[in-house]
């Protein structure tokens, strides 16, 4: 009899979960290509100037997302705030000389420093140590730093190999990690035996387009922060060396070791204290309010350099909007009365186009904790063709992430959700470990997945034609079939929302190291 009334409650509860999730659905009729296409014609338009990180276009943005958010009816998911405001850093080079044995050598036909490292200072050095290609590679036996005592010393090396290996390989920050002949890992090398700093010879100079003064925005110093860097001809290289060299191949037959030559760098640098953020909403839930279901995609993009604007329709334009028609839809809901069981999050970010800033700073400054956060679902790109695709589903298709990946339960649920509803083509392909592009470790959902958060990332796949262009503009999306993207997002989301558990965190993550 227990038996039986054990079965019977687990049936009505499957039945609650169930008509939960159907009575949401009902609502999906919101997510429409009319209000996608009103949404994005605001976002990617002129006025909010390709919305780069911290610029005012972004900051327009983000102000036009959190009225949408408050027009919603949803609640702020910072405090009394809907932006999570996030510090961003730029430099920029007021003061930079170089002299050698008394000589002094101009900027960018000579030298010129990286922004990145370099401080405000002044440097003289006696003893400057030629260390090859600075290469250190136990693999292959490779080892330019033997017998060499370069603690506290100036550094010469050269750029490049001696054996045509290559300097990155495929995966850009991936490469930079593993290669031991990027100039990543020729920085961290020197930096590991304690070098004074690194003047890199490079084959580049004279420069022909002048070297930017103004730096790059960036979220937190790097481990490199004061480590003097700099790019130098085999002009310089050779009054430090005291060679007459004519190409870096020359100058490899320099004896390698110490070198009494006096070398002055003088550099000022100011620092100027920019601010971006997050857009955040929520919509809370029933009887596991406590529980957290994210949908996000990121509202930044490239910018305006003079008078062409990176409009960035569809990266991330489109996956922005379908956050925010999803959002319309479960408001929409909840005003009848049909709330989800769990506290549903709607977080825009900014910053992914320089490397996830705004969902790496969230993912250190959780404002629901990332334990209760069930799966997060992100969209960024949904609304083009890939170009490359020739199959004959081009216009009924999405490219799904994730789904191997750290919960068994997400290819059951994405699957039925995807046949209630836009029954497209769910295409795996990037869920390849040996994925060339390394798609998995592109978006912002990334950073909830090295937190252990289930994630699934839906994206179309262009990756030419119009991609980061000024060109991603919004005469090019396929409302139709970013509508049905969407759509099967939605039905995805009510399913994940409302059933009895959280997701399973049954699966290692079964990708590289990034």
């Amino acid at each position: 009899m227990k038996r039986l009334i054990w079965i019977f409650l687990l049936f009505i509860s499957t039945v609650s979960f169930a008509q939960k999730a159907d009575e949401l659905i009902k609502f999906s009729n919101v997510i429409t290509a009319k209000g996608l296409k009103e949404k994005l014609s605001v976002i990617a338009s002129a006025e909010m100037e390709g919305r780069e990180t911290a610029s005012p276009g972004q900051k327009r943005a983000a102000l036009y997302i959190e009225n949408e958010f408050k027009r919603m009816g949803l609640k702020p998911g910072n405090g009394d705030s809907y932006q999570q405001k996030y510090p961003v850093y730029q430099d920029n080079l007021t003061e930079k000389n170089m002299t050698v044995n008394g000589t002094s050598f101009a900027w960018d036909k000579d030298f010129t420093f990286s922004l990145q490292t370099i401080t405000t200072g002044k440097w003289d050095y006696s003893n400057v140590v030629f260390a090859g290609y600075g290469i250190v590679d136990s693999a292959k036996g490779v080892n330019d730093y033997a017998n060499l005592d370069v603690k506290g010393k100036l550094v010469v090396i050269l750029e490049g190999t001696s054996t045509g290996m290559p300097t990155m390989g495929v995966g850009g920050n991936r490469a930079f990690n593993s290669n031991p002949a990027s100039p990543m890992a020729k920085m961290r090398t020197a930096l590991t035996k304690g070098a004074a700093g690194l003047l890199t010879v490079s084959a580049s100079f004279p420069r022909k387009m002048p070297t930017e003064t103004k730096g790059g925005m960036y979220l937190k110093k790097n481990d490199a922060a004061g480590f003097l860097m700099a790019n130098i001809s085999t002009t310089v290289a050779n009054s430090i060396l005291a060679t007459s060299a004519t190409s870096i191949n020359e100058l490899a037959a320099a004896a390698k070791g110490d070198h009494k030559t006096t070398v002055a760098i003088a550099a000022t640098k100011t620092t100027e204290n920019l601010e971006s953020s997050n857009v955040i909403a929520y919509l809370p839930g029933t009887d596991k309010k406590e529980e957290y279901l994210f949908l996000t995609g990121h509202y930044d993009h490239l910018g305006k350099k003079g008078d062409v604007i990176w409009y960035g329709a569809d990266d991330d334009g489109s996956g922005t909007v379908g956050v925010m028609q999803m959002a319309e839809a479960f408001a929409a809901a909840a005003k009848k009365g049909k709330s989800p069981r769990r506290t549903i999050v709607f977080m825009t970010v900014s910053g992914e186009e320089k490397g996830l800033w705004g969902s790496q700073y969230y993912s250190e400054h959780p404002l629901f904790p990332l334990e209760k956060t069930t799966a997060d679902l992100n969209t960024d790109m949904i609304g083009r063709v890939d170009t490359e695709r020739t199959s004959g589903d081009s216009l009924n298709y999405v490219y799904v992430i994730g789904h191997d990946k750290l919960s068994s339960d997400l290819p059951v649920i994405n699957e039925a959700a995807n046949k209630k509803s836009s029954n497209i083509t769910l295409d795996y392909k990037y869920d390849d470990p040996a994925d060339k592009n390394m798609i998995y470790y592109r978006s912002d959902h990334y950073n909830f997945a090295r937190k252990g958060v289930p994630i699934l990332f839906f994206y179309d796949g262009m990756l030419l034609a119009d991609y980061h262009k000024p060109t991603d503009t919004i005469e090019k999306i396929n409302f139709d079939l970013m509508q049905k993207r969407t759509l099967m997002v939605y039905y995805t989301a009510c399913e994940i929302a409302n059933r009895d558990e959280m997701l399973k965190r049954d699966i290692p993550l079964n990708m590289p190291s990034r």
